[in-house]
């Protein structure tokens, strides 16, 4: 996220995560004990500065998320999305000042009504897509801190005790740590796993078809991210099936491509063999109706190795 361009969305996704990482090291009872030497008779009638710094941290991650989700609301668009984050912003601002000077309750209140919100917008964008994946996995997370800020916020009320936090249901928050970071991640990482199965799929294929059709390929080829260096390989072992097909100036008008796995094997057999194999054209190369160019040099490069039997 920090070397793509700067945007309201992709700074509050690193604040908010920043917040997490924060909150958590600051509740290690170590690190806890540490800050709370700073000010030893505590902040406000004993209450331990250290879990007020806890929850500031949680109200950070509240508003820096709800800026994320407010970039969804239809009734926020891209050119008032940044003044309605400074509006957030300093709303959030305002609850740590409370926090911190007056009441934690107010921190117990705002993260429980935010996270609430989050979850709510979240759950209308669940998919099953790499996104939608993590955006389940962040909901989750978000949802259990929901849970507990508002235990906490009813256990504060009866029975006047703000420093239960870091002793109680710890573990809870830590998985909600947990599912937080990972859902931030989760797409970057499975669109990366990805990528690598595919390029360990295509592999054969690939190297096949670029010794014999060298022009496809390009100088710098391994100075690039995997992700990128996935879709190159998909691309020039499509550019070298059209090569190998004529590049469209012959057409076999007796051959209908078929649909189905038996179509993934034609194409197989044809690139390990194009002059005892049948004759295909263009149309088989193209990717079937509804399979992705990526799927369908998956498939074929499948279909390749159990041929070829490498």
């Amino acid at each position: 996220m920090l070397v793509r361009p700067a945007t309201t969305v992709r700074v509050a996704i690193v604040v908010a995560v920043a917040c997490v990482a924060a909150a958590s090291t600051v509740a290690i009872p170590d690190v806890a004990v540490s800050i709370d030497r700073l000010a030893p008779g505590g902040v406000r009638d004993g209450e331990r500065l250290s879990v007020l710094l806890v929850i500031s941290m949680w109200v950070g991650f509240t508003t820096a998320t709800t800026v994320v989700a407010a970039a969804t609301w239809p009734i926020t668009s891209r050119k008032n999305l940044r003044h309605s984050a400074m509006i957030i912003y300093a709303l959030g601002t305002a609850v740590v000042l409370a926090v911190l000077t007056w009441s934690a309750r107010f921190g117990w209140g705002a993260i429980t009504f935010g996270s609430v919100v989050i979850a709510i917008t979240g759950l209308r964008a669940l998919d099953w897509t790499p996104l939608g994946r993590g955006i389940a996995i962040f909901v989750a997370g978000t949802a259990l801190v929901a849970a507990l800020s508002a235990w906490q916020l009813r256990h504060e009320i009866l029975d006047d005790s703000v420093n239960a936090q870091t002793q109680e249901f710890a573990w809870a928050w830590s998985i909600a740590s947990l599912l937080i970071s990972i859902g931030a991640i989760f797409i970057l990482v499975e669109i990366w796993i990805r990528a690598r199965v595919l390029l360990r799929r295509v592999r054969v294929l690939h190297r096949v078809l670029t010794e014999r059709f060298p022009e496809v390929t390009q100088d710098d080829a391994e100075h690039t991210t995997t992700v990128l260096r996935a879709s190159d390989q998909v691309a020039q072992i499509m550019d070298a099936l059209f090569l190998q097909a004529g590049s469209g100036a012959f057409v076999d008008g007796g051959s209908t491509p078929m649909e189905g796995p038996e179509r993934a094997r034609s194409v197989a057999r044809w690139v390990i063999d194009p002059l005892q194999a049948d004759p295909l054209d263009t149309r088989w190369i193209s990717p079937p109706g509804g399979v992705s160019t990526r799927r369908w040099v998956g498939d074929i490069a499948v279909a390749y190795a159990k041929e070829s039997g490498s």
